[in-house]
């Protein structure tokens, strides 16, 4: 398998694309108890992600979307939180680094618009999800220590934050 993915910044154009990788990821291949009523920011992201000064981004391989990944930024706290970080099975890993080359676009955003710190909410069953963010340096934060602002996910139940300064 090549890796001659593109990462790319997608509009509403792809909200279809969207919900078509991430709701089966959510509901089949892990059983979160999660539908598209609940995530009414993905059928209008450029509201919900541009918007607020954030972006959402995807990995694309032939046409097909393989990994999306998202920003809601809160540009008065010069921070934003990481939503939606998604890769389809067959693309997972190190060997085609589509999570690592997400995440990587993300944070280039963020130095390029200030912003300082990010958080992001998942869920304890993901730990593949968990040692991918602790390895790329981000740090435990109780549900309690969340800034008032971090738009927190009703199903998630571990939370991650990165101060960019010390990255």
């Amino acid at each position: 398998m090549q890796n001659d993915f593109k990462i790319e910044r997608l509009d509403n154009q792809f909200c279809e694309a969207i919900i078509g990788l991430i709701l089966p990821i959510q509901q089949i291949e892990f059983n979160v108890d999660i539908d598209l009523a609940a995530q009414p920011d993905l059928l209008d992201i450029e509201k919900n992600y541009d918007g607020s000064g954030g972006a959402f981004w995807g990995a694309i391989l032939n046409g097909e979307l393989i990994g999306t990944i998202a920003l809601i930024a809160v540009p008065e706290h010069q921070s934003g939180a990481i939503r939606k970080m998604f890769v389809k099975k067959e693309f997972r890993g190190k060997d085609l680094g589509v999570a690592q080359a997400l995440l990587k676009t993300l944070l280039a955003y963020c130095e390029d618009n200030n912003l300082n710190e990010v958080y992001l909410g998942t869920k304890d069953i993901l730990q593949a999800a968990c040692r991918f963010y602790e390895r790329n340096g981000f740090k435990s934060v109780a549900m309690e220590d969340l800034p008032v602002y971090f738009p927190r996910m009703a199903v998630d139940n571990v939370f991650y934050s990165l101060d960019l300064k010390s990255v």
